[in-house]
């Protein structure tokens, strides 16, 4: 038997309801949900230093729970010393439980451990309803081994919702506990 994820549950018991009140959707399969989340790395050194790609693949694995995929460049560009089809960083996508899981632990693990945090910006919707959040060092997660860390950093993350809206994807992710600068925070797993 496995376990339902804890923001899953908070998702099905209590963000659903909260939503279809606030846009006053007739048909339940109009409210908003996460579709899947993209954890992407992106680095220029990868084509010259194979053992800081395999560190970023590795480090990605750990904190995703899944293998990554290696990018490529898709053209030649001179100034970059850059050719078709060299590694230039890597990606998870994640779906289902998995992606439950990674989110409960960004909101309540990741997220607190910014140095200065002092919200998640508003402005970073893509006008799709989709979020994406820069994180600079990978460090933050607490899977990840500092003492084998080959080098600092960054990465992006995406949620993808299932709205094209910018308000109703971030009233989806209010309620999962994102927080938001200026947004009253939302205990998860609390019952009103």
């Amino acid at each position: 038997m496995t376990m339902e994820p804890r923001l899953k549950k908070h998702y099905t018991d209590h963000v659903r309801s909260k939503l279809q009140e606030e846009f006053g959707y007739v048909n339940s399969h109009q409210i908003p949900k996460v579709v899947k989340v993209v954890i992407n790395v992106g680095t220029g050194e990868g084509a010259k230093d194979q053992k800081l790609l395999d560190s970023i693949i590795a480090e990605l694995a750990v904190i995703s729970g899944q293998k990554p995929l290696t990018n490529r460049a898709r053209r030649s560009i001179s100034n970059f010393q850059l050719r078709e089809g060299m590694p230039i960083g890597a990606s998870v996508t994640l779906r289902s439980e998995k992606m439950w899981f990674f989110l409960d632990r960004l909101i309540s693990t990741v997220i607190p451990r910014v140095r200065d945090f002092r919200g998640l910006k508003t402005r970073s919707f893509d006008g799709r309803g989709n979020y994406t959040m820069g994180v600079k060092e990978q460090i933050i997660f607490p899977e990840i081994n500092y003492e084998k860390v080959r080098k600092i950093h960054g990465m992006d993350i995406t949620v993808v919702t299932s709205t094209d809206k910018d308000d109703e994807g971030f009233a989806l992710l209010r309620e999962l506990g994102f927080p938001f600068r200026g947004a009253v925070p939302v205990q998860i797993g609390a019952t009103a």
